[in-house]
């Protein structure tokens, strides 16, 4: 997965956020943005079989019906740390309004956006492209909002007043959403063998960045891509998207399948975060974003974590002689100081960093 800061071209040109080749519209894709071969994503991929977690089963009144869903989820989070849920009870309305706010975000004049640039990561709002400007020794076809949004009244009147109703209806559908991802949160702790309310208390208190991405059309998608290969560093992230573009790694065999787009329902990946809960019984996803060249696709990423100076650390119900601890604490704060320092593009990895060697 390592890309090695290799393109295959020569002349990689500078392309700070507002110059970039997806803001600009370029009918090619220059150098500084072609991955290297091996690393490139198919035109045809083969399409992935996900796990679908029905979230009326997970809140069942028969007990049967909702252990046999925990067993389920386990079985997900066990095999692909990937799964899209249904019947989470979101209304399509607000989804679609709020997929339509981000792309009107985004198809506002350049001079608009740019009042929220910053290459500071952490910014409470920013604008930005690609990882990290102006660093990246290759450039991911990307622009990007990243807002935090949990509380909400102590973040909304720092995100946009433009489009006219992005505030509210942004706001609305990050609401229902860590609503249900914290449900879900409390079904995966139990599906370890743990309390539901294990982690409750400190998600309550917790972190939640939405990160709303734009993919715009790429001339070439067979040699760009959105982001690079990684995994979030959040307990969990909780997607929605507006069409197919989200690829993950089959844990089994290595290769690269692209997310089948179910009407209604929501992606969720688990973090770094989790694999450190499980003590590594429950692996984060390893996925990557792809570019299509007929027309933009936008994502609406919400990461949830625990508070920003709190450590996650290996459920000690989850430590025994036969599994010792394989996994040092670490926070959010942690995380940010990872990114500051490290370019993802490289194949530098979080969660590397805190396994403890054998």
């Amino acid at each position: 997965m390592e890309f090695n800061g290799q393109s295959s071209g020569t002349g990689t040109g500078s392309f700070p956020t507002g110059k970039t080749a997806q803001e600009k519209g370029f009918s090619y894709v220059p150098n500084a943005y072609v991955i290297p071969a091996p690393h490139r994503a198919s035109l045809s991929p083969e399409i992935a079989t996900v796990p679908i977690i029905d979230m009326a089963s997970l809140r069942s009144n028969d007990s049967a019906q909702r252990s046999l869903a925990i067993q389920e989820l386990r079985k997900a989070c066990i095999s692909l740390g990937f799964f899209q849920i249904i019947n989470h009870g979101i209304s399509e309305t607000v989804m679609e309004e709020a997929l339509n706010q981000a792309n009107e975000f985004f198809n506002l004049p350049l001079k608009e956006k740019m009042k929220y640039k910053s290459d500071d990561v952490r910014k409470a709002v920013r604008y930005g492209t690609s990882l990290k400007d102006g660093v990246d020794k290759i450039k991911f076809w990307r622009v990007f909002l990243k807002h935090y949004a949990h509380p909400l009244e102590d973040w909304i009147d720092s995100w946009p007043t433009n489009p006219r109703n992005y505030r509210e209806k942004m706001g609305q559908y990050t609401k229902v959403v860590r609503k249900v991802s914290l449900e879900i949160m409390e079904a995966i702790t139990e599906s370890l063998s743990l309390s539901p309310t294990y982690l409750s208390s400190k998600m309550a208190e917790g972190v939640q960045v939405v990160a709303v991405n734009c993919y715009p059309p790429c001339p070439q998608p067979g040699v760009a891509l959105g982001l690079p290969p990684h995994t979030d560093y959040s307990c969990i992230t909780t997607v929605l998207q507006s069409n197919q573009g989200l690829e993950i790694m089959d844990p089994a065999d290595g290769t690269w399948k692209m997310v089948p787009k179910i009407a209604g329902a929501l992606q969720v990946h688990l973090g770094d975060h989790v694999e450190v809960l499980s003590n590594g019984l429950y692996k984060g996803v390893v996925h990557r974003a792809t570019v299509n060249s007929e027309r933009a696709r936008i994502s609406i990423t919400s990461l949830h974590s625990l508070g920003m100076d709190e450590k996650m650390k290996p459920a000690e119900e989850l430590v025994d002689e036969q599994n010792p601890i394989k996994y040092k604490d670490s926070s959010f704060d942690d995380f940010l100081k990872f990114l500051s320092s490290n370019d993802l593009a490289e194949g530098k990895s979080f969660i590397n960093t805190l396994k403890i060697e054998d």
